[in-house]
């Protein structure tokens, strides 16, 4: 079964703050709840998990991730994940993100079109619950991508730069025994990340399926 979804998403920072987010493939996956990379088999392969909890079973679900492409010209992002449970369910996304200038300066928006195709027992539950889930996933990635690009340090101008260098020149002694200045954060991914709680986002999506409901008799 496939489902596809086209996404816009505000982030309340700079499209160069959002895009040291988004082309860290470890900064990017650690925003979808309960995600996480945990080992890197080349540049462009990676192993990871995700953890979803029903109520108190935690379940555990192991998938790779593919880099396709990356433009730092676009703030483009290209990527494909499949994972798979022991049950015999399995799912790929294909994932094409990129950053636009926001409606406000300093801002910007995260555009994505994914593809996901689901198999198994997943497929059973059909469109009508697959993509309000999926849809509820991406918004809490978004919160999450939102949080991290706004926690990251505004680089330094180049004229503050430059009025750095020459102070250095002014005064080659003090500049010798003082240490270098620290060079921009790199992404921070965001706190520990929680268990994906499916009960959770199975009841987002029945107070979606009721209020539709009740707004269709109105």
């Amino acid at each position: 079964m496939e489902v596809k979804l086209d996404k816009r998403y505000p982030v309340a920072a700079s499209p160069e703050q959002a895009w040291r987010v988004l082309s860290d493939i470890r900064a990017t996956a650690a925003c979808m709840p309960g995600a996480q990379i945990t080992e890197q088999i080349d540049e462009t392969h990676f192993k990871g998990t995700v953890k979803s909890k029903v109520g108190p079973a935690v379940m555990l679900f192991g998938g790779d991730i593919e880099l396709l492409g990356i433009d730092a010209a676009a703030r483009q992002l290209k990527m494909l994940g499949k994972g798979a449970d022991k049950a015999g369910s399995s799912a790929s996304m294909n994932l094409v993100a990129h950053l636009e200038l926001g409606e406000t300066p300093g801002t910007s928006v995260l555009v994505g079109q994914a593809t996901i195709l689901v198999s198994g027992k997943l497929a059973q539950f059909g469109s009508r619950l697959l993509v309000p889930v999926s849809d509820a996933m991406l918004g809490q990635f978004a919160g999450n991508f939102n949080n991290a690009a706004v926690a990251l340090a505004v680089p330094a101008s180049p004229s503050a730069a430059a009025a750095g260098d020459s102070d250095a020149d002014a005064d080659t002694e003090t500049a010798t025994t003082l240490p270098a200045a620290d060079s921009p954060a790199l992404p921070p991914a965001p706190a520990k990340a929680n268990e994906l709680n499916a009960l959770a986002l199975l009841w987002t999506v029945i107070k979606g399926w009721f209020a539709g409901l009740f707004g269709k008799r109105n």
